[in-house]
């Protein structure tokens, strides 16, 4: 057995986003075959809930276009200068550390989000994050997934088409997010996006980081 959240939007408390910690079946292995499995049992213990049945899975192992395309791997943002970089690349490369400093330089140098994430394991073993710094900008460690919340809901708004799609559901998983081991969820984001727009906030939410975490947290 194995725990995982399941973000969603309640309808009933004024589309306010929440989380539900629901215990499925896990099957063990890495191929995207025994993830799938998992997502299908994740998913039916869910909908036992009676919540929603407007369920999907936001990651590279979904079985739905949308949910592989919205994953932070795959969803880009369009910078002024014309680049189109993931949200994943964006993340990674955005944080500083106390010794290390600044990793922007690993946008500029080519480095894709697994080899990013490959060098900064090797930081994170004896040194630590004073912030984020992306766009000619800094932002605060706290609360811990400000900042991965802002720029994918940025990017979220910024793909049209995509944003369409997933307005169409109303609950959301990663089977890759594990909480014990990570903060940053891509479904979480999901669900923040959805409730926003429907409670008419997504424009002033994004006018800057302030505004959104005064109505996100």
């Amino acid at each position: 057995m194995a725990n995982r959240f399941v973000y969603y939007v309640d309808p009933t408390d004024h589309f306010n986003f929440k989380k539900a910690d629901v215990s499925f079946k896990w099957f063990p292995g890495f191929s995207k075959e025994q993830k799938q499995k998992s997502i299908k049992e994740l998913h039916q213990q869910f909908l036992n809930l009676n919540i929603t049945d407007k369920l999907l899975e936001v990651s590279s192992k979904s079985e739905k276009s949308i949910g592989v395309k919205a994953s932070a791997f795959n969803l880009k943002i369009s910078t002024v200068k014309g680049h189109h970089l993931s949200v994943e690349q964006i993340f990674q490369s955005s944080k500083v550390y106390k010794k290390a400093g600044n990793q922007n330089y690993l946008l500029e140098e080519g480095y894709n989000s697994k080899e990013m994430k490959q060098k900064l394991r090797e930081i994170d073993k004896d040194d630590y994050m004073i912030k984020y710094s992306s766009f000619h900008q800094d932002f605060p460690l706290e609360p811990k997934t400000l900042f991965y919340n802002w720029i994918y809901i940025n990017a979220l708004n910024q793909n049209e088409e995509v944003a369409k799609e997933i307005l169409k559901y109303e609950a959301f998983t990663d089977i890759e997010f594990n909480p014990k081991r990570s903060f940053n969820c891509q479904a979480e984001a999901c669900a923040i996006y959805v409730s926003l727009v429907k409670q008419k906030n997504l424009d002033e939410a994004l006018k800057n980081i302030q505004t959104f975490e005064s109505i996100v947290y």
